[in-house]
């Protein structure tokens, strides 16, 4: 459903911090499904394991969150930046490696206003690497 330039066109993230790579499908008020491709070549993983890469969990919440970002900027709320505001029962079930493809789900939980509360999991070939559920504000872009 969109590709690189479109998730360019939505996000303000870049590289290295662009973590979402496509999304696959979108659900008018309820869901969103991305992918990132998890390569070697990601800047990460010269730190983290050298020899023993392994994807930083906080990474993992955070492609979740960009698809999150996605799924709000898809239901108009456009030119508008979104921000974390709680991050509640993160749990990683199964490391993410170079090679792997995250699938990452997120639903919809609740809105009020400007605030979102979605549920999100990550998964490897079908098993579930990451979960949690965030809360954020979608605000203009400019921070004061």
């Amino acid at each position: 459903m969109m590709g690189i330039k479109e998730i360019h066109a939505s996000l303000p993230h870049r590289y290295p911090f662009l973590l979402v790579d496509r999304i696959i499908e979108f659900k008018e008020g309820e869901s969103a499904v991305g992918l990132k491709n998890v390569t070697i070549n990601e800047e990460f993983f010269i730190g983290h394991f050298p020899g023993n890469p392994v994807m930083p969990g906080v990474l993992m919440i955070e492609a979740l969150a960009q698809t999150a970002g996605i799924f709000a900027n898809r239901s108009g709320l456009s030119g508008k930046a979104m921000y974390f505001m709680s991050i509640e029962k993160a749990k990683f079930r199964k490391p993410v490696i170079p090679g792997d493809q995250l699938h990452l789900e997120v639903k919809l939980l609740q809105q009020r206003g400007a605030v979102f509360k979605f549920a999100g999991r990550g998964l490897v070939d079908g098993k579930v690497a990451v979960e949690a559920e965030f809360m954020a504000m979608v605000t203009d872009k400019e921070i004061s």
